[in-house]
């Protein structure tokens, strides 16, 4: 119980050395692993059964040769894409959003810095490196947040592209 209350405190200390830009970036972060994990699980669930039902679809067409045929084809093949990239754009936007933080963080920081040194001088060490470190560690946030997310959507792109182009191959015209 102790060492959850310690992480806890230790979560809390952190998010304050980093001010609100901090907390800010993590709620992005938070949202941007949400819907990165509900694809996971929808590539893994739920996906593979609406693939299942768009090809058994198509294999129970007697005839796939015809126009309106073909325009079922296109029709499933559209839906099963729309599907596999759903959320994928507001991921990549919640990844470019985490180095804005980021930098807004080193502003809000370094308006602290110049804070101090106008009030103090640059005298008060103390109060210097607080802001210097109010502005590094959303900084190191933001980066570590986006590139976590680009190794997450690089993968999501890339199974969305290849099962796409797995379902419009077996949607054969051969019959």
């Amino acid at each position: 119980m102790y060492a959850l209350h310690d992480a806890f405190e230790s979560l809390r200390v952190f998010l304050e050395t980093g001010g609100i830009v901090l907390v800010l970036i993590a709620i992005n972060i938070f949202g941007m692993w949400t819907l990165i994990f509900e694809r996971i699980w929808f590539f893994q669930v739920r996906y593979r059964k609406d693939k299942a039902h768009t090809l058994a679809l198509w294999d129970s067409r007697r005839e796939r040769r015809s126009w309106p045929a073909q325009q079922i084809r296109t029709a499933l093949i559209s839906k099963s894409r729309e599907a596999l990239n759903d959320r994928l754009s507001l991921i990549q936007t919640l990844i470019a959003i985490c180095p804005l933080l980021g930098l807004l963080g080193t502003v809000t920081g370094m308006i602290d810095v110049f804070g101090t040194m106008a009030n103090f001088g640059t005298g008060n060490a103390r109060n210097m490196a607080a802001g210097v470190s109010k502005a590094t560690i959303p900084t190191m946030a933001g980066m570590v947040g986006a590139l976590s997310g680009l190794f997450a959507i690089t993968y999501l792109k890339r199974f969305a592209q290849r099962e796409s182009e797995l379902v419009e191959d077996r949607l054969t015209t051969d019959h």
